[in-house]
């Protein structure tokens, strides 16, 4: 049964410099109980045409030039802002990329939770937070009754997404959009949330239209596929014809981008460039809570030139290290050695003229960045500051940094609200790259971006390393990610490193039940077999 039907969608945005065909004509079907996944580079129109459908693209510029979309015998885009508030939640609810913007700051989650449910089921606010806590526990948030009184800074970014996708379930709805909803969840979550959505799909009747740039995860999940380029549907069929028979060259652009290869692995002996010894990092506990320890005790070695892999569920303290070796964290224990001098309680100032050789390239681009500072400023910035060129090359220099993450030239003076998630990591990652340290700590540097530019960045960060013998700590939930760039990987849990050793060793033959847990939970092994 069909539960959507878009015909001939097209949408346009009317700016100063011409017009964008952000949706050109494209037409599918969405049936009750399926998925249909549309796939393609960032950019490409994916997220326009779904948010258009429900009237959330903003207008001007964007404007619906064609089409239409049938959703219980009425055409959406003929709808009323009154009407539409009626479908998108309870009809038709969306899981969107980017859960921190998402998010209202000034609201605990609870609160932002059980609002759809009194507003479209007028349930008692007992009710809905009853229902509230049940929807967490089920995303996989421990403590889900003391969590609904949390506020969105207080999770990991993996957690907030759960968050989003929980949001987007309570009403159990006909249609669930689901744009990038695993990007920043771990690979036992990601399965966990995987099979959830499969769940209530197949006991709700429910379908379900699938956005992203994953590919491994599409071939696990999706009925049917578009795979979409320039706005347009390029290849369109179901999901063994897209995988196994491609007629389209940008589709099989796209699968020739997944990692399914390691890093060639070396002999040479190398000398740590930073010793973590008996680290510990705490938090304090809210009121009547114990004092958290985010890393505990963690002894660590990182070898120069070299890529060490920080695998683990979210929230066991990945990021954490990451921040701490930097020392944008202090250690309440342990020391931090870099290059024989123990750093580990140096002050602001102390750290500053270590500034240019240890960075990081964020995990949230949208937050990290300066949303008042144009990509011109957000790169010239550490160049000035560390004085690495003169005012007369500051240009050719940013142009570079641009061409390395593949960034256009033409969006030089664009702000980050103007550019899609995974064109802000690439903002992100040009801005680190720019003072060439000596030392970089990635914390999920390509999550958000689509396969093709992940490709890139990936080769690009290899090629970084070995051309200016860099260092660094790559922390990620891909574990596919992780063994085509890493030569070593290293496993947290709950603060704890549980096992280390090279990349053939842990996923050939690990010790510990948690890794093999990580392992199974990889998404795609019958598309990375064949390939």
């Amino acid at each position: 049964m069909s539960l959507l039907e878009v015909k001939d969608l097209a949408v346009y945005f009317h700016t100063r410099n011409g017009t964008i065909k952000a949706v050109d004509g494209i037409s599918f079907n969405v049936e009750a109980g399926k998925t249909f996944a549309i796939i393609g580079e960032s950019g490409s129109g994916k997220s326009v045409a779904c948010y258009s459908m429900l009237g959330l693209i903003p207008v001007p510029p964007g404007k619906i030039e064609a089409g239409q979309v049938i959703f219980e015998d009425r055409d959406l885009l003929s709808l009323s802002e009154k009407q539409l508030r009626k479908v998108r939640g309870k009809g038709i609810s969306i899981i969107f990329q980017d859960p921190m913007t998402s998010l209202n700051p000034y609201l605990k989650i609870g609160d932002q939770l059980i609002e759809p449910l009194r507003l479209h089921f007028g349930m008692s606010k007992k009710e809905a937070w009853q229902r509230g806590i049940e929807i967490l526990t089920e995303v996989g948030i421990k403590d889900a009754s003391q969590r609904m009184n949390a506020w969105p800074f207080e999770f990991s970014g993996g957690m907030r997404q759960r968050v989003v996708i929980a949001m987007a379930l309570v009403t159990e709805p006909s249609i669930i959009i689901a744009d990038e909803p695993t990007t920043a969840l771990d690979v036992t979550v990601q399965a966990q949330i995987l099979k959830l959505l499969k769940e209530l799909q197949t006991r709700r009747n429910i379908g379900v239209i699938f956005i992203s740039h994953d590919l491994s995860v599409v071939s696990d999940i999706a009925d049917e596929i578009a795979v979409m380029q320039n706005g347009r549907f390029v290849e369109q069929g179901d999901r063994d014809a897209i995988f196994n028979n491609p007629q389209d060259e940008y589709t099989r652009k796209l699968l020739a981008a997944v990692p399914s290869t390691q890093k060639e692995s070396e002999d040479e002996v190398r000398e740590p460039l930073i010793k973590v010894e008996n680290l510990l990092i705490e938090f304090p506990g809210g009121k009547g809570q114990d004092t958290l320890k985010a890393v505990d005790s963690v002894n660590l070695e990182i070898n120069r030139h070299e890529i060490l892999g920080l695998v683990g569920e979210s929230g066991s303290g990945k990021s954490t290290l990451g921040r701490s070796i930097i020392r944008l964290l202090t250690p309440s224990a342990g020391s931090i050695i870099y290059e024989g001098k123990d750093i580990s309680h140096y002050s602001m100032a102390g750290m500053k003229p270590l500034r240019r050789q240890m960075q990081m390239i964020f995990q949230d681009p949208y937050a990290s960045l300066n949303p008042r500072m144009t990509v011109y400023n957000t790169l010239a910035e550490p160049l000035r500051v560390h004085r690495i060129c003169d005012k007369k090359d500051l240009e050719k220099e940013i142009f570079s940094l641009m061409d390395s993450v593949g960034l256009s030239r033409e969006s030089v003076l664009r702000y980050p609200h103007e550019f899609s998630g995974g064109q802000r990591q690439r903002i992100a990652i040009g801005r680190a790259i720019a003072t060439k340290p000596e030392f970089i700590v990635a914390d999920e540097p390509v999550s958000a971006l689509d396969v093709t530019i992940q490709a890139q960045i990936l080769d690009l960060l290899l090629e970084l390393v070995d051309r200016f013998d860099l260092t660094m700590l790559f922390i990620s939930h891909d574990l596919g990610v992780v063994r085509y760039l890493s030569d070593r990987i290293v496993v947290m849990k709950e603060g704890k490193l549980v096992e280390s050793g090279s990349v053939n060793q842990i996923f050939e033959n690990p010790s510990q039940q948690y890794t093999r847990a990580l392992l199974d939970a990889i998404p795609g092994k019958s598309l990375l077999a064949g390939m």
